[in-house]
């Protein structure tokens, strides 16, 4: 990892985004999150106090630069090679019961918290550590962040690497900071879309994943049609409840085409699926006083009430019809008919990628699997 580049641009990015109040002068004037670098003497002087050669992407991160401010959102400071200490010894209050939660528990003489090396200085509620007894080929020591408010597990990557990288993606999810990493996932994003219409499937959803990290919230819209069309609804439900939550929805989201026509119909389907006991995603988003989610719904039932199902463009919707019509006690007819018409399916909008609209039908969706699902979404439009 070339370190001094990457964490220039992360300073830049922080400086441009974040609430001037959270601003320290001299990173304003330096234009710098981090510290004057660590020489190898204090990396050894520190390595000899802790009794470990510390990780080579840790190592050469302390002589770029000795702490660091702002590291994600939930931690103002790590630790610099002065202050660099066992978790065991500085908060060994953090063992609690986390380990329950993970499955087979470790030994309590030697788990990641009796090992683990802390490497936060303040933080909100949690802290970031390494474990020495976690280790790759590479020399790399498996790195941990854990917060309380969470209520999950000790989340683990692979190296101090990853974490800090896991933690600048926080910083551009909920910050959304202007400038080449936010155009580059852009571009990651708009690819992954056509990538997606030529049948690559799993090549763009895994880079949608990626950019939701980042916050494009276009990769969310994106994806969640993908999800949904391979059948893992509850993984889509999740994507689906997240766009219409305030402050993530998309700009003018509910009334276009690809939310009234695609989505809010598979909506209303799952809201008459979901069992009394749980609420919908539609009544869920209701929460609160959100006017514009109501008149959209109202706006989407009038229109099931007075108009035929819609499969897409009149093409398409005229074909799906005929084999509804012609097929629907044959499922193995019914898909084939499907399958020969979605080389003449295209989409609602520059951001519609899958025929969520099939979902709709009773007879569609009772034939539905995941296999079929993935196959439809193979064949290049």
């Amino acid at each position: 990892m070339n370190w001094g580049p990457w964490l220039r641009l992360w300073s830049e990015e922080w400086v441009r985004s974040a609430d001037p109040q959270d601003l320290v002068p001299e990173v304003v004037r330096d234009k710098w999150l981090g510290f004057e670098p660590a020489d190898e003497a204090a990396v050894v002087a520190a390595e000899d106090r802790l009794g470990v050669r510390l990780p080579p992407s840790y190592r050469e991160f302390l002589l770029t630069t000795d702490g660091w401010r702002n590291a994600g959102m939930f931690v103002w400071r790590l630790r610099d090679t002065s202050n660099l200490g066992w978790l065991r010894d500085i908060e060994p209050f953090w063992a609690g019961d986390w380990e329950g939660l993970e499955g087979e528990p470790e030994p309590d003489d030697d788990n990641k918290f009796t090992r683990g090396l802390m490497i936060s200085l303040e933080a909100d509620a949690g802290v970031l550590f390494l474990d020495p007894g976690d280790v790759d080929e590479a020399g790399e020591w498996a790195a941990y962040s854990l917060f309380t408010w969470r209520a999950e597990a000790p989340s683990r990557f692979a190296s101090f690497t990853a974490l800090m990288q896991d933690l600048y993606a926080e910083f551009h999810q909920m910050l959304k900071p202007p400038g080449t990493t936010r155009d580059s996932w852009d571009a990651k994003v708009e690819q992954a879309r056509l990538d997606a219409l030529a049948g690559d499937v799993d090549g763009a959803g895994a880079v949608l994943a990626q950019a939701e990290e980042f916050g494009r919230i276009r990769a969310t819209v994106l994806r969640a049609q993908l999800e949904l069309v391979l059948g893992n609804d509850y993984q889509a439900g999740m994507l689906f409840s997240r766009l219409l939550r305030p402050g993530f929805m998309p700009e003018g989201f509910l009334t276009d085409p690809l939310f009234t026509d695609e989505l809010l119909p598979w909506l209303f389907v799952e809201q008459e699926r979901s069992p009394g006991y749980r609420s919908s995603i539609l009544q869920s988003a209701l929460i609160g006083d959100r006017p514009e989610i109501r008149e959209a719904i109202d706006a989407g039932q009038i229109r099931r009430d007075h108009t035929e199902p819609n499969y897409g463009n009149p093409e398409f919707d005229m074909l799906v019809k005929r084999a509804l019509g012609e097929h629907a006690d044959d499922p193995e007819a019914l898909w084939h008919a499907v399958i020969e018409a979605m080389p003449r399916w295209r989409p609602r909008t520059v951001d519609h990628i899958a025929p969520v609209a099939l979902l709709v039908s009773p007879v569609l969706a009772a034939i539905w699997t995941r296999d079929r699902g993935r196959e439809l979404l193979s064949i290049p439009i």
